[in-house]
């Protein structure tokens, strides 16, 4: 187990993220596939781990869990869909970040803002960066010369309909991320 310790508690590494079906996970999965044969360096993330994050919460210990779970609770959220917009990267010495954009979304930044908010207010210590939603899909990466990444996805629709308090391990070999708690969003109704 990769957690952290700390005046003898473990900590564990967390964030909250948008989890995606199988199908949106498939193509994205195509696309790092295509990236991985015609890379000659680079670490691309696995499917299982292919996720947007909403916020990073770092190393929190085991009994604030339940605050987290409260304000996921607290969040009045309706169900939403949000647009896949084409392959980014952030160039670095060592190798790209390549990631996956998402269309500017209302309801996305006033959910993600909202649960920035309540856990700040709560004193989850929290990054004061501009938010900017993307999905990565590699690290450290070179690219052949003459290959450049292509999306399909683009404007590809994506029905948000729950958020997930995620568990970050890091291994050796990879990270390993799970599922702690599932904040459905909510459907409206029809009048």
């Amino acid at each position: 187990m990769a957690s952290y310790y700390h005046k003898g508690v473990i900590n564990i590494r967390l964030f909250i993220a948008i989890n995606f079906p199988d199908g949106v996970l498939d193509k994205i999965s195509g696309i790092i596939e295509k990236a991985r044969e015609n890379s000659t360096s680079g670490r691309f993330v696995d499917r299982q781990n292919l996720h947007l994050t909403l916020e990073f919460l770092g190393k929190v210990e085991p009994g604030r869990l339940f605050a987290i779970k409260k304000i996921m609770d607290g969040i009045e959220q309706p169900l939403f869909k949000m647009r896949l917009a084409g392959i980014g990267r952030f160039k670095r010495p060592e190798g790209d970040i390549y990631w996956i954009g998402v269309v500017d979304n209302p309801a996305l930044f006033d959910l993600q803002r909202r649960l920035h908010e309540a856990l700040e207010a709560e004193g989850f210590p929290l990054e004061q960066k501009k938010y900017t939603p993307h999905i990565t899909i590699g690290r450290k990466v070179r690219l052949k010369e003459g290959f450049s990444i292509c999306s399909e996805l683009d404007g590809m629709a994506v029905h948000v309909k729950k958020v997930d308090l995620m568990r970050s391990e890091l291994t050796k070999k990879r990270a390993i991320y799970t599922v702690l708690y599932s904040k459905p969003l909510e459907e409206r109704r029809k009048e």
